[in-house]
């Protein structure tokens, strides 16, 4: 495990020295941590208010330093937890991860409706599936970075999961790429659908008996709120 510990944090770093954004960077791999910014604080000897000007650009772009300090401490902490995260990544380190704003495995399954109730969705298609786990796909770069295998890593730990596509505009590439793939998610999520879901994407989703739900909650939310779905105390809406 360290030395995939090493190979993540490499490409951490250059994910966000290499962003347009570091502070946003850094948000985003924290919250793939699950760490809070007083957690991290602690572990790299700073305050909280220091991280949380960079995130949010009161302070200017970080210099490497702190950026080296910042992976270190996350990969500490995943390291304390029993990697909890790394163990998520460790098989698809090969993949280019902008393409990935999230990935999680549940502690018990959900059901679909569940799912569309805490995105604020509307189940185009309802089957009755259930989910282990969900990954969310920034389908623009996914289209443009990942080949079949990639798209075969995508599924973490279980294909009955749910796969959410954000940045859709019909529906229609996400569905016929899993059409293609050996491996079927139960649940698919069109996210910021940009008008009515294609009638391909529909009746690809009806043969192979995916539950498919349209949801267009602010991403953070929809991701925040996906994660919820894995608690051990979450309870139905």
């Amino acid at each position: 495990m360290e030395e995939s510990a090493k190979k993540f944090s490499e490409h951490i770093a250059g994910d966000i020295v290499l962003s347009d954004n570091p502070g946003n960077a850094i948000k985003k791999w924290r919250n793939i941590f699950n760490v809070s910014q007083k957690e991290l604080a602690e572990k790299i000897g700073i305050t909280p208010s220091v991280i949380s000007d960079y995130e949010s650009d009161r302070r200017k772009s970080p210099g490497t330093g702190f950026i080296k300090k910042v992976v270190n401490g996350l990969i500490e902490i995943d390291k304390q937890r029993g990697w909890k995260t790394l163990s998520k990544y460790k098989d698809i380190l090969g993949i280019k991860f902008d393409a990935i704003l999230d990935i999680e495995e549940y502690s018990k399954s959900v059901n679909s409706e569940d799912v569309a109730k805490v995105v604020d969705g509307e189940h185009i298609l309802n089957f009755g599936r259930k989910a282990n786990g969900h990954t969310v796909i920034d389908s623009i770069k996914a289209i443009l970075s990942l080949n079949s295998y990639d798209f075969y890593r995508l599924y973490g730990l279980t294909s009955e999961r749910i796969l959410a596509f954000t940045k859709v505009s019909s529906g229609r590439s996400p569905l016929v790429a899993v059409r293609v793939a050996n491996l079927k998610p139960s649940v698919i999520i069109l996210h910021g659908l940009d008008g009515e879901v294609d009638e391909i994407a529909v009746k690809i989703a009806e043969i192979e008996k995916i539950d498919l739900i349209v949801s267009t909650q602010p991403l953070q939310n929809f991701i925040i709120n996906l994660r919820k779905l894995g608690n051990l105390d979450f309870q139905r809406v």
